[in-house]
């Protein structure tokens, strides 16, 4: 049934779907802009989780270096005091070694060499903490990535034929890598916190007004960086469809596996084009975006400056009034100018936190889409062997959006032991009912029933798993000969003598044969020493992916669509060898294929409209014997 998404996830049908281009932007308000933090607390567990020995290290180490800032800061002020205190007791000595004999420079010393072991200190820190953050986000990236993938994998195959969840899941997946930064923000941000505090403290001791002044001349700046960080948020919100097109087309136009059919057809031209356009679109919103931060930002960075110099002037003319030493007027400068570019800092920290806490909704809101086909809590045992068979009651089936119905009113038993043949011209619902006997969908209308139970009360993995489906699209991975195989039963891809003889059933072990490193040879050109192979080759690897299942029920959806009739004539004499006991299902639209089947159901428009034998349903001269009329033409 078709289903919608939200930031939060699913919210049913009709409705409105945001973020797309051209519609408004999401979280534009300020509240949404705050709420989005509550995004940070899940963030920062997960954090935790990836480590906690490194995030303990992190925190402690942090709260260590926050505090060396004023402390240096003060130890200079003491440094200078006591050279104007030296000075004011004038050279009573008439050389060098006299004043380091007599002691006067001792304090001195003692000062300069604890400034030294400070700043030494705060370097030694900032890079093994530097050393832990990029360790831990590294950790966190690649964990969240498994989180990802595993939660990806749990979707139902309608969720990932639907455009708005690739968007979201594109996004997802950008934020992985995107958001380990912001760890080493936030920690960053709470260290200048507790170094903020401190050096607050030492400023209210000296001139409280100071910290109004200073206030002040952070809000404008503050607000603004607030305000566009949400900003470009919304930009590359608006901009997913996009981006994804872009990463399309530049796959397409720069990849092996598409190099021969795009030189063929001369498509270079038109997809440069094209990524050209719509680059250069993205570019554009993104420049008038760019500008109108730059110049906000320079008019919020004037008006700081100012607060700053105005406050260093009242601190110079209260020094030349004897309110305050010249130590006091170093520290007091030193500790305003470091508390406002703290502080600024911080303030635009938070604004990007909350930014990045947007970027973050995008993450975990992936996570919060459940899957709707599940296994029931008390799923009843796979029947071994199957007994009666599957049977469809009157099932229909339509696909999301679609206004039409893939399938409707099919009503047949799929017999224990049968093998049924599929026929029917393109859309005619063939795929569509092999995914639903699979599971991969549940009917928007009827039930489907195995041994008298439906399907629904099975678990789905162990359903999945005995059943041996291979699809006319597919997957080519670029992995080893041997492990292309074995996806088929990915749980035995160690059992060498049971790969093999799958390849054998499959005719695929004279594919591997030929190969320079036959079984651990890799496949496909994305690799330096991969060996790329013909579609029937290939096709006989994939066919060998139900063998090495070795489920009670096969499916077939085109399976011999890439072979040359030779190869086709040997891959179902041997299938028909192979399959008895075997509840089999074949998809074709070579006749010469499913004349061997034991039924024949011919699908037209999502309905059935014959059920028979190959020869009954010649003798019935109706839409089967047309069809078949029509291939043999062109053989003769």
């Amino acid at each position: 049934m078709p289903r919608e998404y939200s930031m939060g996830g699913r919210v049913g049908r009709g409705a409105a779907q945001p973020g797309r281009h051209g519609e408004p932007p999401p979280a534009q308000s300020l509240r949404e802009r705050f709420a989005a933090l509550r995004n940070l607390p899940p963030f920062l567990k997960s954090i935790w989780q990836t480590s906690r020995l490194l995030s303990t290290s992190s925190i402690v180490l942090r709260l260590l270096r926050a505090l060396l800032p004023v402390a240096t800061l003060y130890v200079g002020k003491l440094i200078i005091d006591e050279v104007v205190r030296l000075l004011a007791i004038g050279n009573v000595h008439a050389s060098v070694g006299d004043w380091l004999a007599s002691g006067v420079l001792d304090h001195l010393w003692l000062l300069l060499a604890l400034e030294f072991a400070l700043a030494v200190g705060a370097d030694i820190l900032g890079r093994i903490v530097s050393m832990i953050d990029s360790l831990l986000s590294e950790l966190y990236a690649n964990s969240t990535s498994i989180r990802l993938m595993e939660h990806a994998a749990s979707l139902d195959l309608e969720d990932f034929e639907d455009a708005d969840l690739q968007d979201k899941l594109d996004r997802a997946r950008r934020q992985v890598a995107g958001r380990s930064s912001l760890l080493s923000q936030l920690l960053g941000q709470a260290q200048d916190m507790v170094t903020i505090v401190s050096f607050a403290v030492g400023l209210l001791v000296y001139a409280p007004w100071l910290i109004v002044l200073l206030l002040i001349a952070l809000v404008p700046a503050f607000l603004g960086e607030f305000h566009f960080n949400a900003q470009s948020y919304a930009v590359n919100y608006q901009w997913t469809p996009e981006r994804r097109e872009l990463d399309y087309l530049r796959q397409v136009g720069a990849s092996a596996q598409n190099a021969k059919e795009v030189k063929s057809f001369g498509l270079n031209a038109f997809l440069i084009e094209r990524y050209r356009v719509l680059s250069q679109s993205i570019y554009a919103a993104n420049r008038r975006f760019a500008l109108r931060r730059a110049g906000w930002g320079g008019l919020f960075t004037t008006v700081g400056t100012i607060g700053y110099y105005a406050a260093y002037v009242i601190i110079a003319y209260r020094t030349v009034s004897g309110d305050f030493s010249v130590g006091d007027l170093t520290f007091l400068s030193a500790s305003f100018r470091r508390l406002r570019n703290l502080l600024e800092s911080l303030l635009v920290g938070f604004s990007q936190v909350a930014g990045q806490a947007l970027y973050l909704d995008d993450l975990f809101s992936f996570f919060r889409i459940e899957p709707e086909i599940l296994s029931p809590p008390n799923p009843r045992p796979f029947p071994q062997p199957i007994r009666e068979g599957f049977v469809f009651e009157d099932v229909g089936f339509r696909y999301p959006e679609a206004e039409r119905w893939a399938v409707r009113h099919l009503s047949f038993t799929l017999r224990a032991g049968e093998v049924l043949a599929l026929v029917g011209e393109n859309g005619a619902g063939k795929t569509t009912l092999v995914k639903l006997l699979s599971r991969l969908y549940d009917p928007d209308e009827g039930r489907i029933l195995l041994d008298g139970h439906p399907l629904a009360d099975y678990d789905l993995e162990e359903l999945r798993l005995n059943i041996g489906v291979i699809f006319q699209d597919f997957v080519r991975y670029y992995l080893s000969a041997a492990d292309n195989v074995a996806v088929g039963r990915i749980d035995a891809r160690d059992d060498h003598a049971r790969i093999a003889e799958a390849a054998h059933r499959s005719m695929a072990d004279e594919v591997i044969g030929k190969l320079p490193h036959g079984y651990e040879q890799m496949l496909g050109k994305l690799f330096k020493s991969g060996v790329d192979l013909s579609g029937g080759e290939w096709q006989k690897i994939a066919i060998a992916r139900a063998y090495m299942r070795d489920a009670p029920l096969l499916i077939l959806d085109e399976p011999t669509a890439a072979l040359d009739a030779r190869s086709e004539f040997e891959v179902f004499q041997r299938f028909k060898e192979l399959s008895q006991g075997k509840t089999a299902v074949i998809i074709s639209h070579r006749f010469s294929t499913v004349r061997m089947a034991d039924r024949i159901i011919v699908l037209d428009g999502g309905r059935i409209e014959e059920v028979g034998s190959h020869a009954d349903l010649l003798a019935a001269n109706g839409h089967y014997a047309e069809l078949f009329e029509l291939q043999a033409a062109g053989y003769r």
